[in-house]
């Protein structure tokens, strides 16, 4: 939450600074990039709904919880991100190809650009500070954790903040070349470059929020740790089937069949089935949990 409401906050002085920017510069590409941070400032909102509505518990109606919500709003956020930024800078640049418009006052849009990267990068350092912490548990490199965590609104702002970092690159650029060759040519096609990265960070996004929403299944590292935590109970002699999906972010539906300690009747067996499902629900990343008898001809799964 401290994360996306950093970036929202952010994103809505870059904006307001970037529009002034646009109007007295005329440049193309700061027209782009005010489309850009008023497109992520409206993702922050849906961002900062996915996290408090997919935070709510099951109940009657829900069994697994609200989790899914999460990747609902995210994918919002998504084609905002999408139409509202990619769209409207590929159409302005193309439009700025065939009526170049003269630009004026360039100190004033570098000023911007630079206070709007180092705000920028403020919020990428909270992302990526989130994204270390998180991929160290995992021993995996922080982007890849990214493209991989089920965090939605961790990897939409990271992969927003990042984004917009390079695209503030890409038309301080595009305005130099402009200001260096007097062609308004290289300012449009700045304008269109970031149309075009802005594209394709929203396609992966939209990408990903899909895949979680069809059902993703846990990694292997998480499915090996949940195997190795039905193996420790005392009653369980061995577990030969394990599934585990998402259900949410860092939640799990888990399906399992496990062979019992001893050979005990089938109605102590049920309740004894009953009280391990009850322990492996404790915990908070278990939403729920069902498990089903071995049968002897089945392979035990190991560690």
């Amino acid at each position: 939450m401290l994360t996306v409401v950093i970036a929202f906050t952010v994103n809505i002085l870059v904006a307001l600074a970037k529009t002034v920017a646009a109007t007295v510069t005329g440049s193309a590409s700061m027209v782009a990039e005010a489309a850009h941070s008023w497109a992520d400032a409206g993702n922050e909102i849906f961002l900062l709904i996915a996290e408090r509505r997919g935070a709510r518990g099951r109940d009657g109606r829900h069994p697994f919880g609200y989790g899914r919500e999460t990747y609902i709003w995210s994918m919002f956020a998504a084609f905002g991100l999408f139409t509202v930024g990619a769209v409207v800078s590929v159409m302005h640049g193309i439009s700025a190809l065939s009526e170049p418009e003269a630009e004026s006052e360039y100190l004033v849009g570098y000023i911007v650009l630079s206070i709007a990267f180092v705000l920028e990068g403020i919020s990428f350092l909270q992302s990526a500070r989130q994204a270390r912490r998180d991929a160290a548990r995992w021993s995996l490199h922080p982007v890849r954790y990214v493209l991989r965590t089920s965090k939605a609104t961790l990897r939409a702002v990271f992969a927003e903040d990042a984004a917009a970092l390079i695209g503030l690159l890409i038309a301080a650029l595009g305005m130099a070349l402009h200001q260096i060759t007097g062609s308004a040519v290289w300012d449009a096609l700045g304008s269109i470059g970031v149309g075009l990265l802005l594209g394709v960070i929203a396609i992966v996004l939209i990408k990903r929020n899909g895949e979680f929403l069809l059902g993703q299944a846990a990694q292997p590292q998480a499915r090996s740790l949940m195997l190795e935590h039905l193996l420790a109970h005392n009653e369980v002699q061995r577990v030969t089937y394990l599934h585990a999906e998402f259900v949410g972010p860092a939640q799990y539906y888990l399906v399992a069949a496990v062979d019992l300690v001893g050979d005990a009747p089938e109605h102590d067996v049920a309740r004894r089935l009953r009280n391990l499902e009850a322990q492996v629900e404790n915990h908070d990343a278990i939403v729920e949990a069902v498990l089903t008898l071995s049968t002897e001809d089945e392979d035990s799964l190991t560690l």
